[in-house]
């Protein structure tokens, strides 16, 4: 009998827990799984029936995503900050298998993106390489700070090779000019690494169709285009620019309120404005950094984008709002033209993102 069937899991590093349920909502199974592949695909051959799978987004989400997905009808993996049932009453593993199967069954969850098995291998180069960038960072950090505690003004120089022992011997302790030749050496072993990470992403990067097409926008780089591969997967998740401007943290919003009026017997609206708030503040950290700074080198380094940020401040935008306009033409111009299969071509500027964007 082809049958519905909910089955929701609570995973943890070592065990999850299963709930099946029926289309009415009525409890058919519940079992304890180890967080294996072997176990988790054993246990999902034995169900029939079309079933539908639910899971919060977690370390092993995007694991247990591709080994599930071949087997069942569909798999949701869920945002649990979006899901208010998730987070009221008692909790505890039990508890939360029956209100996701719940949501789940009613439709009423809120999905995180899982696919395009085939970009993992760069997704994971991404992540490898963005790790190294910020160890970097954190480093250069921790020498910066060595030299404040000493009541030493320290810029840019400190790091280079040929500079190094000058800097240490302006120390006046012993130990400090040790911990500082510590970080010395972490510094040049991150560096060697975060280059060999940067050179294999971009090579992986390269072998995708949508490589050639990415890179041609203004201030879209090799590590920029790959890491936009990496987040977004598929133009297609985005219907517009619309859409993509918020994940990017590129969208405007405005609150209203008391917006309409009576008027005699008839309800008119009021002519007011909204009053905006800033930018959204839930978005992917990573693609807001890739097109706010590909905006400052397309601005500074490409006539037309250089032109259409000068007239923006011409007509009196804050520079800061310019700036931004010309980030969210670049999210637009990059979305059109992955999702037709064309190169970037000056000449359609206007015409792939508009002109009233800020």
């Amino acid at each position: 009998m082809n049958s519905q069937k909910y089955v929701a899991l609570d995973v943890d590093s070592a065990n999850i827990v299963a709930g099946v349920f029926d289309s009415k909502g009525k409890s058919m199974m519940e079992c304890f799984v180890k967080t294996n592949s072997t176990a988790v695909r054993q246990f999902f051959k034995l169900l029939d029936g079309t079933v539908h799978v639910a899971l919060e987004e977690g370390t092993q989400a995007a694991w247990l995503y591709e080994v599930i997905r071949p087997l069942v009808a569909e798999v949701i993996v869920c945002n649990p900050r979006r899901n208010k049932l998730l987070q009221s009453g008692n909790k505890s593993d039990r508890i939360d298998v029956k209100k996701l199967a719940k949501l789940l069954r009613l439709g009423d969850l809120h999905s995180v993106y899982h696919g395009e098995q085939s970009i993992e291998s760069l997704k994971q180069l991404v992540h490898g390489y963005q790790t190294l960038v910020e160890d970097t960072t954190r480093s250069m950090n921790r020498l910066r700070a060595v030299y404040r505690s000493r009541g030493i003004k320290c810029n840019s120089t400190a790091y280079n090779q040929d500079k190094r022992q000058e800097w240490i011997e302006k120390l006046d302790i012993k130990t400090a000019q040790m911990r500082v030749g510590y970080l010395y050496k972490e510094l040049d072993c991150l560096m060697k690494l975060r280059d060999e990470a940067e050179t294999a992403m971009c090579r992986q990067a390269r072998t995708d169709s949508a490589y050639k097409l990415i890179i041609s926008v203004p201030g879209l780089g090799p590590v920029r285009t790959a890491q936009i591969i990496a987040v977004v997967g598929s133009p297609h998740r985005f219907r517009t620019k619309r859409q993509l401007w918020p994940y990017c943290g590129l969208a405007v919003v405005t609150r209203s309120s008391a917006d309409y009026e009576w008027v005699g017997d008839r309800a008119r609206r009021r002519n007011k404005p909204s009053q905006t708030r800033g930018l959204n503040n839930n978005f992917n950290r990573t693609l807001k950094a890739v097109f706010t700074g590909a905006a400052l080198t397309a601005i500074g380094s490409n006539k037309e984008f250089k032109q259409c940020y000068q007239r923006l401040i011409a007509k009196g935008i804050r520079p800061e709002m310019a700036r931004l306009t010309v980030a969210r033409k670049l999210v637009a111009i990059t979305l059109t033209l992955w999702k037709k299969g064309e190169k970037y071509d000056p000449e359609r500027l206007n015409q792939a993102a508009g002109t009233g964007d800020q």
